[in-house]
């Protein structure tokens, strides 16, 4: 996707400690840098992933995650790893995640990751709450419901 398709990013540098020996992003860096770009991403729409699993007593949890490396990203090197709802089902969610260079728009890694919605005392998925399908909607400015 172009990097302007995306609302929000989430700025960082690449530090010495994410490198592997090529002074490259390490590959499992990605995902704790997706992780950390999502949960920006949903406080920033006003969901609240610490109270709301106390309040509902439901939470995300990650089924599925699909990675494609196109570029690396290297030492010291700023990046946006930006992120959106493509689309959200009956229980689930998948998210869009990208990384580019500051300011440009330049591929590096992205990726989908599906969460399912879940009633944390049976560990079962349940439906996302219209409330939260609304949210995503006004935040986002569209319609990210499949059918």
């Amino acid at each position: 996707m172009a990097r302007a398709d995306f609302k929000f990013s989430l700025h960082h540098r690449a530090r010495y400690a994410e490198i592997d020996s090529q002074s490259i992003v390490f590959y499992g860096n990605y995902l704790t840098y997706f992780d950390n770009a999502l949960t920006d991403y949903i406080r920033e729409m006003g969901f609240d992933p610490m109270n709301h699993p106390l309040e509902t007593g439901a939470d995300f949890h990650v089924v599925k995650v699909e990675l494609d490396y196109r570029a690396p990203v290297r030492l010291d090197e700023q990046i946006e790893i930006c992120a959106r709802v493509e689309r959200i089902g009956r229980s689930s969610m998948v998210h869009r995640v990208e990384i580019h260079p500051k300011g440009q728009d330049d591929f590096r890694v992205g990726g989908q990751i599906t969460w399912v919605y879940t009633d944390q005392s049976t560990h079962k998925s349940t439906p996302v709450p219209d409330s939260l399908i609304a949210a995503f909607e006004a935040y986002e400015g569209r319609k990210v419901t499949a059918g």
